[in-house]
């Protein structure tokens, strides 16, 4: 059978990994498989019309999108020809999704898609893989845009920080306010409406640990409030697992949970667990995005990993689904990264983060806040004195076009130099990230102090829930509403994340700044 390459399939190993031989042949697993949907320009003219909020007139129902841009019948069907000819078993179909999901052996999938599945070593464990691209036979070239999951390596990390013991401390300036808060008090601090997200959903995608009920009561009625109700949402087998570490990925399931439950306790929190791998998180998105029984209005995402990681099928369907949320009016808050203008990667050039690098989302950076009783003191840049301790993703996209609303902005490096913007910037908004001026929280019965921009996404999305709650509808794509008013900000203008420095106007560490919560609200249409 003729077979040809999937652009921008291809896969490379692990840094410092090392291939320990061919997977097993009878290994099980999963792969989805995204093909293309029906009127991809009609759907980038509908988003370009939404982003310019020309009214709710652009916006589909969850069913008119699956009309309009889901995948075609004959589509899916022939990936399922496909898949009953190789042996693989098709146990999941969605067409809003655009996704299939099959079945199968190693030695299946491996001559279905042309590839030599191995496993390798590498400093953090093991994983399955490949190398080069996917092969498609040519009845599928130009239906199948992605094939992701045949390699599960970790494709993300959780961005949250957790506070020092007193004495590793670095030492600061002496300050005027606590060295935490509780989300109530930052939702006062930054001004937040009146409300508590009654009647909306707010989604958290977890790739990993999980929440324990009790922890969830306690901690609410600590700060005085109603627990949110929040459900557990099973997605590629992923599910609700407390490891019992609170340093582990419990610590970002349970901030999430309680960031943006206390800033919207009357909002349901549906948290879709997922395995953490390429397929794995896009399928969370997804599921999220088109759930037609929670009907989430706003999705909070706090993992990712450099642009560097990812494959370009990869971005591209995922950073569709966020078109897709667009068209749903569903506002996408995702966390910028805690490494600085690096992103964590180590060949001496600055990247950022995805997927808060995507067009379609609201990319959320960090900043260190001081505080004297409900006055912000001091708001500065969040970068811990070397970003590999914990500092502010941020920085220019090399994947993503610059976005309309993007257009005329200037980055500012740490030499004061400034260049216009060309590309995608990051990030378009930020908040308290420091993890010493952090959240208090409560996870596995230890109370603790939680920073980075894993809060910051939650905080948003808390914010966006009152406010939807409030209107009486859904905010939705919000990005270019807040760069067409920034004075809804705190402008913050100190500071850098080793890259970039903070400056007047929108910069590469914090966006437009930290939210002036009631007079974001006000903003038009929003």
């Amino acid at each position: 059978m003729a077979r040809r390459p999937l652009k921008g399939s291809e896969r490379s190993p692990l840094p410092n990994s090392r291939a320990l031989g061919p997977a097993d042949p009878a290994e099980r697993l999963e792969v989805t498989v995204v093909v293309r949907g029906a009127d991809r320009a009609g759907l980038q003219e509908r988003v370009r019309r939404i982003a310019k909020r020309e009214g709710p007139a652009a916006r589909l129902s969850r069913a008119e999108f699956a009309r309009r841009h889901g995948a075609g019948r004959a589509d899916l069907d022939a990936v399922r020809e496909f898949a009953e000819a190789h042996g693989l078993a098709v146990v999941e179909e969605h067409a809003a999704r655009r996704t299939l999901v099959l079945a199968g052996t190693v030695a299946l999938f491996n001559d279905a898609f042309g590839v030599e599945l191995q496993h390798y070593s590498h400093p953090g464990g093991t994983y399955r893989g490949r190398t080069g691209p996917v092969q498609l036979p040519a009845e599928l070239h130009g239906i199948v845009e992605a094939v992701l999951g045949l390699d599960n390596r970790p494709q993300a990390e959780p961005h949250f920080r957790m506070q020092e013991p007193g004495p590793k401390r670095r030492s600061r300036p002496a300050r005027a306010g606590a060295a935490s808060f509780t989300p109530v008090q930052l939702a006062a601090l930054y001004a937040f409406p009146p409300g508590d997200g009654t009647g909306e959903c707010i989604a958290l995608v977890e790739l990993g640990g999980g929440y324990r009920p009790q922890d969830i009561q306690s901690y609410f009625t600590g700060l005085g409030l109603a627990a949110p109700a929040v459900t557990a949402v099973s997605v590629d087998q992923g599910s609700n697992q407390p490891t019992g570490n609170p340093d582990g990925p419990d610590g970002e399931v349970m901030l999430d949970i309680e960031v943006a439950g206390a800033i919207a306790p009357a909002a349901a929190i549906a948290v879709y667990f997922a395995p953490n791998t390429d397929a794995g998180f896009l399928d969370a998105v997804t599921t999220a995005v088109h759930d037609d029984v929670r009907k989430p209005s706003v999705i909070s995402i706090s993992w990712g990993g450099p642009e560097s990681t990812w494959t370009q099928q990869a971005m591209s369907a995922m950073d569709q689904a966020f078109q897709a949320a667009a068209t749903l009016g569903i506002t996408v808050c995702i966390a910028a990264g805690d490494s600085g203008s690096t992103d964590g990667v180590s060949d001496g050039k600055n990247h950022v983060d995805f997927p808060a690098s995507s067009s379609h989302v609201l990319a959320c950076g960090g900043t260190s806040l001081q505080a004297s009783g409900t006055t912000i003191v001091q708001e500065v840049v969040w970068n811990d004195g070397n970003p590999a301790n914990g500092a502010s993703g941020g920085g220019v996209s090399t994947v993503f076009a610059l976005p309309e609303w993007q257009q005329g902005l200037e980055v500012t490096d740490i030499e004061g130099n400034r260049s216009p913007l060309t590309m995608r910037g990051v990030p378009d908004v930020s908040a308290d990230a420091d993890p010493q001026t952090g959240y208090d929280v409560l996870v596995d019965g230890t109370s603790t102090v939680i920073g980075g921009t894993s809060a910051v996404a939650p905080l948003w999305a808390g914010l966006i829930a009152r406010i939807n709650a409030l209107t009486g509808r859904a905010a939705g794509f919000v990005s270019p509403a807040l760069y067409g008013q920034p004075s809804a900000l705190h402008d913050i203008t100190q500071g850098n994340n080793g890259g970039f420095a903070a400056s007047s106007g929108w910069d590469a560490c914090t966006g437009l700044g930290s939210p002036d919560g009631s007079k974001v609200a006000a903003i038009p249409g929003l």
